[in-house]
């Protein structure tokens, strides 16, 4: 039986399972083979029929009786009913989509079930339980395999879990309509009794193995699929989550080493020009700010070109760093190796946004600081080019054509250039790239950075330097997650917020109490101040459909605000449907005052800076993430005024109670990220997938001693053998994970 090998070709599976297994990414024997348990269900703490509450998740283990597979009367779907009987009474227990079951367990046999007890005109049921023989089944507990296993006594990374060995656990895999966790628990039965263990070879060094205590590959599949006990599962689950997050950090590791070993830009910086420009600011820096601006420095008079993450809270001035450091390329006089000035003429920067709006904002703002100065600066976007200064008003700018603005950017006369992803269109050509600056950099591919660093127009290979790397986010991310995806960068924090801002106001509003709310925001518009409104949808959904997301829509809660709620106020609306240009133009008037109230979507969530904004409502607060509903927080956080969250909600369940009070508790976004993580489940965070990290690789940034331990290992690794020829097992499973994004 070779991995590689299609599903199919081994395993008898219909059209529908074809598609099921496809949608969870199971292709391959391997694929299934690591489609591993989401979580594990103990039989040690089982109940008796009779007296066992419909509280939870509960295990019983008794006698099938009364099997029968048959079809529902009116749909017609298939299913298996049973009784599970014990010495206390009996148990209705019915499966739905799975006929076989009553093949699989026929009458007499002894099992454990485990589900929730539902109950109905005094009968009692299960609705697909978990169900598996009350003994260890399959050739897997044979002596051959067990004389290769040793004993799960290891303590692994400061964890510990009681267990009894005498009962086991069900496996419960992730499920897609067409295939259930239980076709994954006997399929994967019938993989492992195979020889295919005998062949795996495992890509770990035996020495880091035996250094953190973790099983060898073979073990930990064993382990993961079918543990005796608790500790066995867990053991599994560690070892590769830190496989995961060990082949990440090589391969970090290895663009970081491959990076360093380029050419890059020489950057001249005059400190005492750099001091001229910061008192143009009507602001002092912090102290984070400065600590930023000196790091940045310090990597610009460094042999290596510069990779670097800012992370910086919402509205902790990432603007301003980004501005200082720019200038200081821009007017830099590169040194040759005999420390002579070279007439490169203009470094340059280029300065990318994900979004339009955000472009656009950011050009304003280069203008406002650069004003009065010789630096000309352009934004190029789907929708248009414009530059900066312009002949006819010296402070403002002009529109321009596209052939006109990169003929200027090629020729180096516009040492700055702002955009989206129009920077890496082909035709974008720079004289002399010496500085990236990304905004919200993990909005962008690995590939679309790439792009970007290799815009120089070199007339030959020798003439060409990798331009330093400045990424930055206002995202909150848990510290093992910048450590794990961004192990090629160095990390900075802007940690600080700029004096004067008062801390804002969050609060959670129930139904009851909107009326109130609404009260408030009526006597701030009535000051002069401005609102935002951010609901999860733009349009009503369906009524056909079922499935629909049941949640405000933008169109429809404007038309309702100004009806019925605010009937005096300016009310406009901005989402991702309208056209770029529809959308700068209600920005700008809501960025006037000509708009009192903007009902958007999300769109608003990054860089939207509107300092006379001071409320915000959030529409089905429970449907973001808490690193989201923080951003869209901080677009009200802008200015000295009194500013204010209002986060709506009619759910009641407790864990969106707990996830929404620590919102409303806590301003500090780093903060709230660990939270989040904490709260939501590392799968969950951030939509995991996004990432590139499985399930279980997500798992391991709840452990920042498995993340260090994994990041020092592949640091030492790299540091010796930076292209793995000592491991080649490594390297083939590192450049089986190239393909992979993790941005």
């Amino acid at each position: 039986m070779n991995l590689i090998e299609p599903v199919s070709k081994h395993f008898r599976i219909n059209e529908y399972q074809t598609k099921a297994l496809k949608k969870l990414g199971v292709v391959s024997l391997h694929n299934l083979l690591y489609h591993f348990p989401a979580r594990y269900i103990s039989s040690a703490n089982e109940g008796v029929i009779q007296t066992t509450t419909s509280d939870g998740v509960v295990s019983l283990i008794g006698t099938i009786s009364k099997t029968k597979a048959r079809k529902a009367w009116k749909s017609k779907i298939p299913m298996t009913e049973a009784t599970l009987k014990d010495e206390s009474g009996s148990l209705h227990l019915l499966w739905l989509h799975q006929p076989y079951i009553s093949k699989m367990f026929p009458e007499g046999s002894l099992v454990v079930v485990a589900g929730k007890i539902k109950e109905k005109d005094g009968k009692r049921s299960m609705i697909n339980p978990e169900i598996t023989h009350a003994k260890p089944f399959g050739s897997l507990a044979s002596n051959a395999l067990e004389a290769r296993l040793p004993n799960a006594n290891n303590v692994l990374f400061g964890t510990s879990t009681e267990h009894n060995a005498d009962m086991p656990l069900i496996p419960v895999y992730p499920e897609s309509r067409g295939v259930t966790s239980r076709w994954f628990l006997y399929t994967i039965q019938k993989i492992l009794t195979q020889d295919v263990l005998d062949a795996l070879h495992d890509p770990i060094p035996k020495d880091i193995l035996k250094k953190y205590n973790l099983p060898a590959l073979a073990t930990a599949l064993v382990w993961m699929h079918t543990p005796k006990t608790e500790t066995d599962a867990i053991a599994a689950r560690k070892r590769f989550a830190f496989e995961e997050v060990f082949f990440i950090q090589l391969q970090k590791q290895q663009e970081r080493s491959r990076a360093d070993a380029l050419p890059t830009w020489d950057i001249s910086v005059s400190k005492k020009e750099l001091t001229t420009f910061i008192k143009r600011f009507p602001f002092t820096p912090t102290n984070a700010q400065t600590r930023a601006i000196e790091s940045i420095l310090e990597n610009f008079d460094s042999p290596h070109a510069m990779s670097r993450l800012l992370e910086g809270d919402v509205g902790s001035g990432k603007t301003f760093v980004a501005a200082a450091t720019a200038y200081c390329v821009v007017t830099s006089r590169p040194k040759s190796a005999e420390g002579k000035d070279q007439d490169f003429g203009n470094l340059q920067t280029a300065y990318m946004a994900p979004t339009e709006i955000l472009a656009q904002q950011h050009f304003e703002s280069f203008i406002e600081f650069f004003k009065d100065l010789p630096i000309q600066i352009g934004l190029i976007t789907s929708s248009g080019c414009k530059k900066f200064p312009s002949k006819v008003n010296p402070n403002g700018w002009t529109d321009i054509s596209r052939p006109q603005l990169l003929k200027w950017v090629a020729s180096g006369e516009i040492p700055i250039l702002i955009g989206t992803h129009a920077l890496i269109q082909k035709s974008v050509k720079f004289k002399h790239l010496a500085y990236v600056i990304i905004d919200e950099q993990h909005r962008f591919g690995t590939n679309q950075r790439a792009l970007l660093a290799r815009k120089t127009d070199a007339p030959d290979r020798d003439a060409w330097r990798m331009p330093h790397l400045l990424s930055m986010t206002a995202t909150p991310i848990p510290r093992t997650l910048a450590l794990t995806v961004y192990g090629d960068l160095d990390l900075t924090l802007l940690d600080e917020q700029p004096k004067g801002r008062k801390e804002i106001k969050t609060e959670i509003v129930t139904p009851a109490k909107r009326a109130q709310t609404y009260a408030h925001i009526q006597t701030l518009i009535d000051e002069g101040r401005q609102v935002f409104v951010v609901c999860p949808r733009i349009d009503e959904p369906d009524p056909a459909k079922e499935t629909a997301l049941r949640a405000k829509s933008v169109v429809e809660e404007a038309k309702r605000l100004k009806h019925d709620v605010f009937p005096k106020s300016r009310i406009g609306i901005v989402h991702g449907k309208m056209k770029p240009q529809e959308k700068e133009g209600v920005m700008k008037e809501f960025s006037e005052g000509a708009i009192d109230i903007l009902v958007a979507t999300s769109v608003i969530e990054v860089g939207v800076n509107v300092p006379n904004a001071t409320a915000i409502i959030i529409e089905g607060a429970d449907r973001f993430g808490l690193a989201q509903l923080h951003q869209l927080r901080g677009r009200v956080l802008r200015s000295s005024y009194q500013a204010y969250c209002y986060l709506f909600t009619d759910s009641k369940s407790a864990s969106t109670s707990d996830r929404l009070k620590a919102l409303a508790s806590s301003a500090n976004g780093f903060e709230l990220a660990e939270r989040d993580l904490e709260l939501r489940g590392s799968g969950e965070l951030y939509g995991g997938r996004q990432w590139g990290i499985t399930d279980v690789g997500m798992e391991a940034l709840r452990n920042l001693k498995m993340v260090e331990a994994a990041r020092n290992e592949a640091r030492q690794l790299i540091e010796t053998d930076s292209e793995l020829r000592n491991t080649p097992l490594l390297k083939d499973a590192v450049r089986e994970r190239e393909s992979v994004h993790f941005e």
